[in-house]
């Protein structure tokens, strides 16, 4: 409960959340809610949306809303971020945290995969950023991009996954140094984070690697504080700061590991 006196600054704030129907994207609507937040959440599935944004409502949510939306599709992105700004009036959040379907397994060649997933992973991302900023430079608002390790260092099985995150941290990283020299006063925080306990995640990796996977609800809570404190970066769990500090310094021993941390079944 001490965090949730901590951040009154959330209370009424209005957030637009994506990927928001399972996983992470979940949990941080909830957490959201304790906070008294107006919520817009967004994923592809009408059903599940509506029972997070019940969820929501009970666990104190100003107000709730939800909007079914296909990343992939190029009109939806502007049309989830149309919806927020109608529905609360602006908008002091846009937490962006969907991804698309991926499969866990060696490159096979598939380059329309990749091509889609990088309509969903990263250009609905910088399509919404820019719908939004507007408004978020009105409010002194937050962009929050949820990314990954494997948008900082290299890992085998995951190529395309890894280039979506790999771009997102280029872009963002180029973005925040332009509104800094704009004199901006919108927050840029993107979110590294290491493997958590999403039932997608876990689906993956079970019995390929032996990487500790972290709580969702917790990464939620750590994604949400970073944004309203406007930090830069978020290192979730704490030694993925280390990682990928070593990996410059000890390239070998970083490939070595790397590579060594799962089970290749030919």
């Amino acid at each position: 409960e001490a965090i949730y006196g901590g951040l009154n600054s959330l209370k009424g704030a209005r957030v637009l959340v994506t990927g928001a129907s399972t996983g992470i994207g979940e949990q941080m609507a909830y957490h959201y809610a304790r906070f008294g937040a107006k919520i817009v959440i967004t994923a592809r599935r009408e059903k599940v949306l509506q029972q997070v944004v019940e969820k929501c409502l009970s666990l104190g949510a100003q107000k709730a809303f939800y909007i079914a939306a296909d990343m992939a599709n190029e009109a939806d992105p502007d049309k989830v971020v149309d919806y927020a700004l109608e529905k609360l009036g602006g908008l002091d959040y846009l937490v962006l945290n969907h991804i698309g379907p991926s499969p866990f397994s060696m490159w096979k060649g598939d380059v329309d995969h990749t091509k889609w997933l990088m309509k969903v992973n990263f250009f609905s991302y910088i399509q919404m950023a820019w719908k939004a900023l507007p408004s978020l430079e009105q409010n002194k608002g937050s962009l929050v991009v949820v990314s990954s390790l494997l948008g900082k260092i290299t890992s085998p099985f995951v190529a395309p996954y890894s280039s979506t995150k790999f771009a997102l941290n280029g872009f963002f990283g180029s973005l925040r140094h332009e509104l800094a020299m704009k004199k901006s006063n919108v927050s840029i925080s993107v979110c590294t984070l290491g493997l958590i306990d999403t039932d997608s995640a876990m689906e993956k990796v079970r019995g390929v690697t032996d990487v500790p996977a972290y709580p969702a609800t917790d990464a939620a809570l750590n994604i949400i504080i970073t944004g309203s404190t406007r930090q830069p970066e978020l290192f979730y769990p704490w030694f993925t700061y280390f990682i990928v500090i070593t990996k410059d310094w000890f390239p070998s021993l970083t490939d070595y590991m790397t590579q060594n941390s799962y089970n290749y079944i030919p």
